[in-house]
């Protein structure tokens, strides 16, 4: 009896590490999970969303997850439901979240306006030398898989409603997450908005 508890602990434990074998950062996957319940109501089941203005959090890189969750925690980062939530948090609450987050499959999703799609190609893989605008591709990779060890993030298939109102965010100044470059500040202060609308929807269908 004792060994076969022991077997079936040696699986359970090897599976846990299996789920966030190479994630770079250390939590949870099952506690996670479990936590992810209450994020379920917002991000969709798995971290999918099914509501545009919310973000699809399934396969964004941990270390991302966990830097945004403590910059709402701080105030670094404001948004009146994300911050209610952060504060509840803990930081271990926080890694596992993001572990099991990082581990979900990304919904696939279509370019929302096909007109544009030259456009916001040509920006995201070219940028735009006459207005200074950096090519996405440069941080956010060819298939927009982002830089988990620079904590740059995976933007493919991310809804075009909640990326263009980032970039809308970040040109403002109201949000400054990128600190301290200043990198996506810069950018999308010189995007126009028919650059925003274009790139966005270009990310939204890219895989």
């Amino acid at each position: 009896m004792k060994l076969k508890i022991a077997v079936l602990t040696a699986l359970m434990l090897s599976v846990s590490t299996a789920a966030n074998a190479d994630s770079m950062v250390n939590g949870s996957f099952e506690a996670g999970e479990a936590k992810a319940i209450v994020c379920g109501a917002c991000h969709g089941p798995n971290g999918n969303s099914v509501n545009p203005a919310w973000p699809s959090i399934a396969g964004q890189h941990a270390p991302y997850i966990l830097k945004q969750l403590q910059a709402f925690k701080s105030g670094a980062r404001s948004n009146v439901l994300m911050t209610g939530q952060a504060m509840m948090l803990s930081d271990e609450n926080m890694e596992n979240l993001s572990v099991y987050y990082e581990a979900q499959d990304v919904a696939a999703k279509a370019i929302t306006e096909p007109r544009t799609v030259a456009k916001g190609e040509a920006l995201y893989r070219g940028g735009n030398k006459e207005n200074g605008v950096s090519a996405c591709i440069a941080c956010h990779g060819p298939n927009g898989k982002g830089n988990p060890a620079a904590r740059y993030p995976a933007i493919s298939g991310q809804y075009a409603q909640y990326a263009a109102q980032q970039l809308r965010d970040y040109a403002s100044g109201t949000r400054k997450t990128d600190a301290p470059t200043r990198v996506m500040r810069d950018i999308a202060a010189r995007l126009s908005e028919d650059e925003i609308k274009a790139v966005s929807s270009y990310i939204q269908g890219l895989h």
